[in-house]
């Protein structure tokens, strides 16, 4: 009786047992089987370090894959009135002013690029506005201040200073600011893929960033003999092979081609003509400027390859007091900065995310630092006043600047 009283205590306390094993794996069994489709649970043991195993995923939860912000801005065009403005009592130059108030925007980029117009050919070649621009070495100080990261030099105004202006800039960038990427200009062979160099490729977290720079030309100033690799000129077989290399080498693909026809609000045949090159050797994204008027944004797709690519026809002026007037000035006023994200998708592909243009006007007044640059929703009605472009183009105001943008990029930005 004696052994009988205690078998079914042990019956009774294993049923209890056996009970609670199947509850707790029945929930962590439904949670893993749809990874492994199998559990198996042999002993008291390996019970415990199953679900120690287990546990972490029952907590997990998919993480959206990382984002990255690229910006870009467009022409840095240096008229005199601009020059003179950064002139320091001294005779030095200090261009901080141009950046105190696109700053903070630009150093939180996660890449940010700037189309520098003007040649950094150094003072001792002469400080000198249209037509033959030329800017003090302490601009490309102020350019990594402001938080630039890539600097596109491929413009018609290259070689303006001619070989030893061109040569001036590479050199001062390479001694002084080696962390910086150039484009465009070469001083030697070896960084130039028309002598057989590779594409530059940045390195953002888990991707790689090909970006490419090119000008149509050199307003009739002919390169060196010696240096017919001076300026990345927009040559269809160097392009197509350009493109193509870089996409074998990085996940993503950025052309800076600076192109069109100035003061057009539209892009014209030529950029019709080259984007379609870009788009046929799968460049992403294309980032345009010299038209100095701000142009569309638009996606194209090339439906043999299936793939689509973003471009902004022209960014604008970043900067500039031109000398024009009439009717039309008040549109050279008007920049954009291009926000675009990037991150991967499920397959593990660089895409954009997401897309957009930020306004920036050119605020002009006499004095020193009277020249900068606002972002629309900051530029007041009070400020468009002051703006001395008005002598030059009556029609501008603050709603002529928001009128444009809406006419021009419609839902792409909106007016505060």
């Amino acid at each position: 009786m004696f052994y009988i009283c205690i078998w079914n205590i042990f019956l009774l306390f294993g049923c209890a047992k056996t009970e609670m094993v199947s509850e707790d794996n029945t929930v962590t069994n439904e949670k893993f089987v749809s990874t492994t489709g199998t559990i198996a649970i042999e002993t008291e043991a390996t019970e415990t370090e199953s679900q120690d195993a287990i546990q972490p995923s029952t907590d997990q939860s998919s993480e959206a894959a990382p984002e990255y912000k690229i910006i870009m801005v467009g022409d840095i065009l240096l008229h005199t009135p601009v020059e003179e403005s950064c002139l320091q009592p001294d005779g030095s130059y200090d261009y901080d002013s141009l950046f105190s108030h696109t700053k903070e925007e630009i150093v939180a980029a996660d890449l940010a690029l700037v189309n520098q117009e003007v040649i950094i050919g150094g003072a001792d070649l002469g400080i000198s506005g249209y037509p033959c621009f030329n800017a003090d070495y302490s601009l490309c100080d102020s350019l990594v201040g402001a938080g630039f990261d890539v600097i596109c030099h491929a413009t018609n105004h290259a070689m303006d200073k001619g070989r030893k202006g061109l040569i001036n800039c590479a050199k001062y960038w390479k001694e002084n600011y080696p962390q910086i990427t150039v484009l465009g200009i070469h001083d030697t062979a070896d960084t130039s893929t028309s002598c057989g160099a590779e594409p530059v490729i940045l390195d953002l977290p888990d991707m790689k960033i090909a970006v490419l720079n090119y000008t149509y030309g050199t307003n009739g100033i002919p390169l060196p003999d010696d240096m017919p690799y001076a300026v990345d000129l927009l040559d269809e077989e160097q392009v197509a092979a350009d493109i193509r290399r870089a996409e074998e080498l990085a996940d993503f693909t950025i052309v800076c081609p600076h192109w069109g026809t100035e003061y057009r609000l539209t892009p014209d045949a030529s950029q019709e003509k080259w984007t379609k090159v870009f788009a046929e050797n799968g460049a992403d994204l294309v980032l345009g400027t010299h038209p100095h008027v701000i142009e569309p944004i638009e996606w194209v797709t090339d439906e043999e390859r299936d793939h689509e690519m973003l471009v902004y026809y022209s960014l604008g002026n970043f900067v500039n007091w031109t000398s024009g007037t009439g009717e039309g000035v008040a549109n050279r006023m008007v920049g954009g900065m291009a926000e675009v994200t990037i991150t991967k998708n499920d397959h593990g592909e660089v895409e954009i995310a997401d897309y957009g243009v930020k306004p920036i006007i050119s605020h002009v007044t006499s004095g020193p630092e009277g020249v900068t640059t606002y972002f629309l929703e900051d530029y007041d009605a009070v400020l468009a006043e002051e703006n001395e472009i008005i002598s030059q183009d009556p029609d501008f105001s603050r709603e002529y600047c928001v009128n444009l943008c809406d006419s021009v990029w419609g839902d792409l930005w909106k007016a505060e």
